[in-house]
């Protein structure tokens, strides 16, 4: 009998009124905000403009939303198109299934858009963005916890998650892979700050280095969870995607840093900030209200009068 566990929450939905408030929508919401407000701090510590992170994640978002509805939807295809399921509940996003890799993958040709449009590198903003990221999927996983989903083998370790009755779940206690993942999540945003500061990482490396470090964890997090998947030559196929993508993310690293050594200069161009602050002082070289023009300077302060009346010059 287990003493310790950690319990789900007995619904995933509050109702104010007639509005429902989702948990798992919640912790999306609450991830993108994370990951905007601490890549802003980012982007204008590199020198980029205040405001910029956003603009472009309002193409990035958006396209990551589809892209990782559809990778679920794809590589689960039996749960919305098998006999006797709905396929109007491929749309149900509320319901859970994001697939990070699709996610990733379409939020980086929507953040491509955006950077186009503002003329900045994706490399340089996808670093600036990449600790954030990470953190922002460390606040999501708790979504699956609020829909009692992608839980591990069973277990009765003081930290196990308690399922309840449910479809396609059996109650009992379970390794809390979400728990698992948001916790790795956590320490590859603080690899990342860590190695940036410590290697001056660009022109993409520290997104790369957090694709890497994400693809470890998630590759014997994967082999826990015991929700039905596919599975080739005996690995879940999240764990053939994680392999390739840690192969692709470190071979990147290896031949960036010999193509692009060090990291960009500049990361958005134009001056972050024309106009002067109020209360700064004045520039040297400006010319002061009280100071004479170059006619007033040219002037005599006390004309003499010549003989005719006429004044001149002394």
């Amino acid at each position: 009998m287990n003493l310790a566990f950690i319990p789900s929450p007995s619904t995933g939905v509050i109702h104010l009124g007639p509005i429902p408030l989702r948990g798992y929508a919640f912790c999306i919401i609450i991830g993108v905000f994370v990951a905007v407000w601490y890549g802003n701090k980012r982007w204008v510590a590199r020198g980029g403009r205040a405001g910029t992170v956003a603009d472009i994640a309002v193409w990035a978002v958006p396209f990551g939303l589809v892209g990782g509805r559809l990778y679920h939807v794809i590589t689960d295809y039996q749960l919305y198109f098998s006999d006797g399921e709905d396929w109007v509940d491929a749309f149900k996003i509320w319901q859970g299934g994001l697939g990070i890799w699709g996610a990733i993958a379409f939020g980086a040709v929507g953040a491509w858009i955006g950077c186009r449009r503002r003329g900045i590198p994706l490399p340089a903003w996808a670093d600036a963005l990449a600790p954030g990221i990470a953190f922002a999927q460390a606040v999501g996983r708790w979504g699956n916890w609020f829909n009692q989903e992608l839980y591990g083998k069973p277990t009765d370790v003081p930290w196990a998650l308690k399922i309840d009755e449910g479809t396609n779940r059996v109650a009992g206690t379970y390794h809390p892979t979400f728990l698992y993942e948001s916790l790795w999540c956590l320490g590859v945003g603080v690899l990342v700050i860590w190695a940036d500061r410590r290697f001056k990482l660009g022109h993409g490396r520290a997104f790369a280095l957090y694709v890497a470090a994400y693809c470890v964890g998630r590759g014997w997090i994967e082999y826990m969870r015991v929700d039905e998947a596919h599975h080739v030559l005996g690995l879940r196929l999240n764990d053939w995607t994680a392999i390739t993508v840690f192969v692709l993310a470190v071979t990147y690293i290896v031949i960036s840093s010999r193509v692009r050594p060090g990291r960009e200069e500049v990361v958005e161009p134009g001056p972050a900030s024309a106009e002067p602050e109020p209360g700064d002082a004045p520039s040297e070289d400006a010319p002061s209200e009280d100071a004479p023009t170059d006619e007033a300077a040219a002037a005599p302060e006390n004309p003499v009068p010549s003989e005719n009346g006429t004044p001149s010059k002394s």
